[in-house]
């Protein structure tokens, strides 16, 4: 029945008619209208900065000698004067253990915010100062000893050695040094990896020995409060190290599901791995970002190395591409469909966070091109904004080409091969031929990928070139 038909109708009954206009409408106030919900924006990880991360190492360390300094005897005797700088060496070298330790807990705020290349040059750096500290702590111990008996270097030595603690912290000391010796520049380089990770995990052993001769040191036995805070410090770092290196990764392992679901050739001695999960969007990937990787198959599985995405997260898939440099790359050609992969991280700070200028630079050596690959298909910019620049020996050693092509197109960026072998007349990365290929470089941020000489020798033609020193953000994949 249409409208005009029923109005007609109810003209022929005014009464009724007029009782429906009276009570037209709705009877109870209207519902209001839910609000809609708005879109979750995701919380940015916590970062911690190198610059945080450095004042907060020394001002513990500053701690350490305030424990040190309200406890010292000033004298002039030479035995005293021994002991004094043994035991302040000892709390520092103690100390400087428990940050070596922290720095490569793997905690994600301090490596998404300083980067885990960094982390791992200042855990070997530091490894020399702690070593160096260990020694002079036991030469100042043998040899204040030895002032204090009246006996000579060697007498005091085997006497020092019938103490059961110091024979643990002698024995820590040594597993120390193993350590230091193996991962030494002319060591590291003809040791297989395997046994330097081995010979590595004795720095835990070590470092359980001299806790145990810090305890009974005067130092921080002297006080129930020095003991108790010296055991948390201690306690804290071991939690970090067992819940990030150990826990998160089962966890992760168990809920993802991570496996291989293709191997495909992407140039000579290249190769992406593809594996699929469930999930994988909660992993929080960055496009620059990392992972550790462990395929468990025979020859493979007792290796975790870190390889970049190449290529952002999506329908729970992750990519990364490999060149086979060694032993344990070169066996990932025949890795097999369904090969259950162990992931940890993501790591790294080559991130969008670090962007500071609308211009951006994008420079990529060899298989450095990976995380390069996902910043210059994902960092936010418009046209002419973003600028990728691939060096390369020759073309067939260019990797990803098709689809650097295809996302300079979509997107309008720049893209260009600098290919050839450096000498001394030609250098595509010079400072004026970087300034010939894009004249308005100082106003750019500068990210970095590539082999540890080229990432070298192109952050100082940038500075030459105009570009400041924070800018240039580099991430080496060689470390």
């Amino acid at each position: 029945m249409t409208t005009e038909v029923a109005d007609s109708r109810l003209a022929a009954y005014p009464a009724l008619s007029a009782y429906l206009r009276q009570t037209e409408g709705p009877q109870f106030p209207p519902i209001p209208p839910m609000p809609e919900t708005p879109p979750r924006t995701p919380v940015p990880p916590i970062r911690v900065t190198p610059a945080a991360l450095r004042g907060g190492i020394l001002a513990v360390g500053l701690v350490v000698i305030a424990l040190w300094a309200v406890q010292a005897e000033p004298s002039a005797r030479l035995d005293v004067l021994f002991a004094t700088g043994a035991h302040l060496s000892g709390l520092l070298a103690g100390y400087g253990v428990l940050v070596m330790l922290f720095l490569m807990a793997r905690v994600p705020a301090v490596e998404h915010g300083v980067g885990a290349d960094r982390l791992a040059r200042l855990h070997a750096l530091g490894g020399r100062y702690v070593l160096t500290l260990c020694l002079g702590h036991a030469l100042l111990a043998l040899c204040g000893y030895a002032a204090h008996a009246d006996t000579d270097l060697l007498s005091a030595t085997l006497d020092l050695l019938g103490y059961p603690g110091l024979a643990l912290a002698v024995a820590g000391t040594a597993l120390l040094m193993a350590v230091g010796v193996t991962s030494a520049r002319a060591m590291r380089r003809r040791v297989p990896h395997e046994t330097w990770r081995a010979v590595h995990l004795l720095t835990y052993l070590g470092a359980a020995l001299a806790f145990v001769h810090q305890l009974a040191g005067p130092d921080v036995a002297g006080s129930i409060l020095t003991v108790w805070l010296w055991s948390m410090l201690h306690a804290t770092v071991a939690v970090l190290l067992v819940w990030y290196r150990v826990v998160v990764p089962v966890r992760q392992a168990l809920k993802h599901s991570l496996r291989v679901i293709d191997v495909r050739d992407e140039g000579p001695g290249v190769v992406s791995v593809v594996m699929q999960g469930i999930g994988l969007d909660e992993l929080r990937a960055e496009p620059g970002q990392f992972f550790r990787w462990r395929f468990l198959r025979r020859r493979l599985w007792r290796t975790a190395l870190p390889f970049s995405l190449s290529a952002p997260v999506r329908d729970d898939t992750l990519r990364i591409t490999v060149k086979a440099l060694g032993d344990h790359t070169r066996r990932m050609r025949r890795l097999k469909p369904g090969t259950r992969v162990l992931a940890t991280g993501p790591f790294g700070a080559l991130t969008a966070h670090r962007r500071t200028k609308r211009k951006v630079l994008l420079l990529a050596g060899g298989v450095g091109i990976t995380p390069m690959r996902t910043l210059f298909e994902t960092l936010p910019g418009g046209p002419g904004d973003i600028t990728l620049l691939y060096r390369a020996g020759s073309a067939e050693q260019l990797v990803l080409r098709e689809e650097l092509e295809e996302i300079a197109r979509s997107r309008g960026a720049g893209l260009h091969y600098l290919l050839g072998r450096s000498d001394a007349s030609f250098d595509p990365l010079a400072p004026q031929a970087l300034r010939n290929l894009i004249p308005d470089l100082a106003e750019h941020d500068v990210y970095l990928c590539g082999p540890p000489g080229m990432t070298a020798s192109a952050t100082t033609a940038l500075v030459r070139a105009g570009v400041p020193e924070e800018r240039v953000h580099a991430e080496c994949f060689t470390f």
